[in-house]
């Protein structure tokens, strides 16, 4: 059995040179997948989102401003291009399908996503639409879920999807992030974490292993969506936090093992990630990957 993995070549798009998006990341990943033999050569490929999924979550305005190129960019940091538009489109259907595809066999993994910065009617720090509150949303829509449990371990606050979530008892949003990071104004999740600056990995560790089989007994989810932001690696441009590669993996290890061993499904994205060295970063994503290959051996 093979560890379902979601990729499309449009996750990928030339963004002007310089830029600190890392965008050449998504194609560098699967590649190293293949290249490493965490993966075969056989990944799912998504449909881009259609206007009707986006509006489940987003404004019809904002999306049709963003997809015309109306809407300003300075929040979101991206330049705009029909490219771009195509490419974000792509991504959340990408995350969708990984949600699909772990209700069917327990475990799946986009190699993007986690755009959880974006909130209804407007997109900030390089995140557009909002894939996460996508996915859970359409899914409880058509019955396939009641309750579903997000666990964003990105640097950064979920500001966005604990926006959105706010008054619905049927998502639960938990975050944990460096405290002095952006955004500025964090919102209020259903639980917060908010690190110290320079947070190692024995730590962290304990947090992640302290609240999240609580969780998963208290809420009981139907769906885990696992944000495993690569960003608090002590080398992230954008982190602050001090995890090392061994740490991230135990992290994605300690989340995966824990949601499959009590029957959870979890779908798991990659999230943020800013690296000096496109390769170490590309590195650092894949332990998600290959904690993910590990698991599913054992769950097949």
């Amino acid at each position: 059995m093979v560890l379902p993995l979601v990729y499309s070549p449009q996750y990928g798009i030339t963004l002007p040179e310089g830029h600190r998006f890392p965008m050449s990341k998504f194609k560098m990943l699967r590649d190293y997948l293949v290249d490493q033999g965490i993966a075969p050569d056989e990944f799912h490929c998504p449909q881009p989102a259609t206007e009707d999924l986006l509006a489940l979550v987003h404004d019809r305005e904002y999306v049709r401003n963003f997809c015309q190129g109306t809407h300003p960019m300075r929040r979101i940091g991206l330049p705009w291009s029909p490219a771009l538009v195509t490419r974000t489109c792509t991504a959340v259907g990408g995350t969708l399908l990984t949600a699909r595809l772990a209700l069917t066999h327990g475990l799946a993994c986009n190699t993007a996503g986690g755009t959880h910065h974006a909130f209804s009617d407007f997109g900030a720090g390089f995140c557009i639409f909002n894939d996460l509150a996508i996915a859970a949303r359409c899914l409880h829509q058509e019955g396939l879920v009641a309750r579903v449990l997000i666990v964003d371990l990105d640097v950064h606050q979920g500001d966005g999807t604990a926006f959105i979530f706010q008054n619905e008892p049927w998502v639960f949003t938990f975050s944990m992030h460096c405290a002095d990071n952006f955004p500025l104004h964090k919102q209020n999740s259903d639980l917060d974490v908010p690190l110290p600056v320079g947070l190692g990995d024995a730590e962290y560790l304990k947090l992640v292993n302290y609240h999240l089989p609580r969780l998963l007994q208290s809420f009981r989810p139907d769906l885990v969506l696992y944000d495993a932001g690569v960003d608090p690696h002590y080398a992230d441009r954008l982190g602050k936090l001090a995890l090392t590669d061994q740490g991230l993996y135990e992290r994605d290890r300690a989340v995966l093992s824990t949601c499959v061993a009590r029957g959870v499904p979890v779908a798991a994205v990659i999230g943020g990630g800013y690296g000096e060295s496109m390769l170490e970063l590309v590195v650092r994503h894949a332990l998600l990957h290959r904690a993910a290959s590990e698991i599913y051996g054992r769950l097949a």
